[in-house]
């Protein structure tokens, strides 16, 4: 069970989100935010495909980054903001229909926070599926 998340993490996390323009790019959306876990979604759109009509892999990072990022911005105080370090990805199987992205802290710190993501596929015609494990650090910065 997650602890109840502050209202104003939560309105930080979401007007970060509304602000970020990738993120409006690929129509992605903030699904949930609680705290140390984020959802992100978005539909695999045929402008959003690689060569063989599949979704690219830079829509499965970006959606998975963010949503790892997220979730650590969850765990930061109000004024602080989050910057990925490193993100290791694992694509495991060709993403269509609609993305969604489940990011959650494995291991907040002061200096470094590690996260993870795993990203899935949910498509009518072939049901859900496993695309891709995403793992990484993100480090606290000072909004400035």
């Amino acid at each position: 069970m997650t602890a109840p998340l502050d209202p104003v993490i939560d309105a930080k996390v979401r007007a970060s989100f509304a602000a970020q323009a990738m993120m409006t790019t690929l129509g992605a959306r903030l699904d949930s935010v609680t705290q140390g876990a984020v959802t992100i979604s978005a539909e695999v759109t045929a402008t959003l495909t690689q060569q063989q009509g599949y979704s690219h892999a830079g829509l499965i990072f970006s959606i998975g980054d963010s949503a790892a990022g997220y979730s650590a911005l969850t765990m930061m105080p109000e004024g602080a903001e989050v910057m990925t370090v490193e993100m290791k990805i694992n694509l495991l199987a060709p993403g269509t229909g609609r993305l969604i992205a489940e990011g959650r802290v494995i291991r907040p710190g002061r200096r470094l926070v590690v996260v993870a993501a795993d990203v899935w596929a949910d498509d009518p015609k072939v049901g859900r599926r496993h695309v891709a494990m995403l793992q990484g650090t993100m480090i606290p910065v000072d909004r400035g």
